[in-house]
């Protein structure tokens, strides 16, 4: 009398719910816009929200300025050279320092940035290439020379 063994051959359903598996996992992957968001700026700035009286909110205010060139020039030196003193965010005062994040590659940093203006309401959300990223990164300046360029913004673009 044979013994019968269990197929080995993959079923249907197993093929499926791998399938499925890898596809769940793609938008939390190492490299997607969402998990370098988190592991980077969402340790501050939280879901997007940020902290009252403390960080600024980015949601809704990101695609706002990224609207002009030179809103979409001011976010990337942001992220490449960090900004210190105070700033009004949606009316409420902050005062704070944003580290740079120069170490983050130019088009991890382009990534966080679109997702970011993808998450407001302007239609279609400004996106960011690693060309930008890398423009503002070859013009190193200081912190508060960032902070002055937002000043000068928020007088011919009102800054959200």
């Amino acid at each position: 009398m044979a013994v019968k063994f269990p197929s080995r051959r993959p079923t249907l359903l197993s093929v499926v719910m791998l399938g499925a598996l890898s596809l769940s996992l793609t938008d939390c992957s190492r490299k997607s816009p969402k998990m370098l968001y988190g592991s980077n700026c969402g340790i501050c700035h939280h879901s997007g929200d940020g902290m009252p009286g403390s960080v600024p909110p980015l949601v809704g205010r990101i695609d706002k300025i990224a609207s002009t060139p030179a809103g979409k020039q001011y976010l990337a030196n942001v992220l490449m050279n960090g900004v210190s003193g105070p700033i009004t965010a949606n009316g409420q005062p902050y005062n704070a320092e944003m580290p740079p994040f120069r170490y983050l590659k130019d088009d991890e940093v382009a990534q966080i940035l679109s997702w970011l203006s993808a998450r407001g309401t302007t239609q279609p959300a400004p996106e960011f290439s690693a060309q930008d990223i890398a423009a503002a990164r070859a013009n190193r300046i200081s912190s508060g020379r960032v902070a002055t360029e937002r000043e000068t913004l928020n007088k011919t673009t009102p800054l959200p």
